[in-house]
């Protein structure tokens, strides 16, 4: 951040909920009611992301350690305060997946739902996933029976996906992050556009079930057990979703309407300072700023990522003592251009 609070506050109140700060807060609470054309009424509500779960250490380093600029800020905030994906573009290394972490880690919102996309995956593929082989042969019939005489023990064949678990009724938002959408199939960002809008999607094995197994369990994708009513999985607070793209290759023009705009630029010799001082501590500054002044000049020829600058930082700092020509030539193999044959 470069402007201080004070600047973003009006009568005494800083109005963003997201600061891109390390220490983790409960504001979530304060945000205003969502606009009446993003309000979904989901129900019945449920309690945030699993209750025993505990940050990763590395996990929580990292989003401590990331540094957001000021109109990143603001963009988050603005797709909080509407209920709006946010599309984030970048080039790799940027720490555009580290964002949705950053938040999730600041808000208290518990594990991120990690949706890693490729050009196989489909919009069920995040939706849910049901076993009718598996739940076949525990029945012990044949494909060929009428499924809907089973008995309703079918929630133990579905599991929610990242995104069917991010939309079901939470009393706050789960953090989702849909990870490189732009190697997807041609077809699934405008497949993504009707959940998005609706905040809704049906499970048509459990709506298809008889009326006595009105209410049936499932589990989310990280483990917890969650009713399911009808087959009608329906949001309460929409879900903070966080879209990365490389750039390799453009999304339609609906789609990108219904998305907050945020381009990753990477960090400057600042901002890693202080990125440095935050993961590895303050004395590995004193030994890092020939490298991070290479890197810089590195970064304006080809692509290098943060993460490399800080594998050759660490080697620098750890006690390890390669003679000086060993340490160049490693230097230059861990800020080797990633473009670089």
């Amino acid at each position: 951040m470069t402007d201080s609070s004070e600047a973003y506050a009006e009568n005494g109140r800083d109005w963003r909920i997201y600061r891109a700060t390390p220490l983790p807060h409960d504001d979530i609470a304060k945000l205003p009611p969502a606009p009446p054309w993003r309000q979904f009424g989901g129900a019945p509500a449920l309690d945030r992301g699993p209750t025993d779960w505990v940050e990763p250490p590395a996990m929580a380093a990292r989003a401590r350690a990331y540094q957001a600029d000021d109109s990143t800020i603001e963009l988050v905030n603005a797709a909080l305060y509407l209920r709006r994906p946010l599309l984030v573009s970048g080039k790799p290394g940027t720490g555009k997946s580290t964002l949705a972490r950053s938040i999730a880690h600041e808000l208290r919102l518990g594990p991120v739902l990690n949706w890693p996309v490729t050009s196989r995956s489909t919009l069920r593929d995040g939706l849910y996933r049901y076993d009718a082989i598996g739940r076949l042969q525990d029945a012990g019939r044949s494909p060929g029976q009428d499924t809907a005489t089973l008995e309703p023990a079918i929630g133990r064949y579905l599991t929610l996906g990242p995104l069917g678990t991010a939309l079901l009724p939470w009393r706050h938002p789960r953090v989702l992050l849909i990870d490189e959408l732009d190697k997807s199939d041609i077809d699934l960002p405008n497949d993504l556009l009707h959940v998005f809008e609706e905040g809704t999607f049906e499970i048509p094995e459990l709506a298809r079930l008889p009326a006595e197994a009105d209410v049936v369990d499932v589990r989310t994708a990280d483990g917890q057990p969650v009713p399911i009513r009808r087959g009608d999985v329906r949001c309460l607070a929409f879900p903070i979703v966080v879209i990365t793209s490389n750039g390799e290759r453009e999304f339609p023009p609906a789609f990108k309407r219904r998305c907050i705009r945020v381009d990753i630029t990477p960090p400057k010799e600042e901002a890693l300072l202080r990125i440095v001082e935050s993961l590895l501590g303050v004395e590995a500054l004193d030994d890092s700023g020939a490298l991070i002044r290479d890197f810089v000049e590195r970064r304006e020829h080809g692509d290098v990522a943060t993460d490399q600058l800080l594998n050759a930082i660490y080697l620098v700092t750890s006690g390890a003592t390669p003679p000086e020509s060993t340490r160049e030539r490693l230097n230059a193999a861990l800020l080797r251009e990633l473009d670089a044959d």
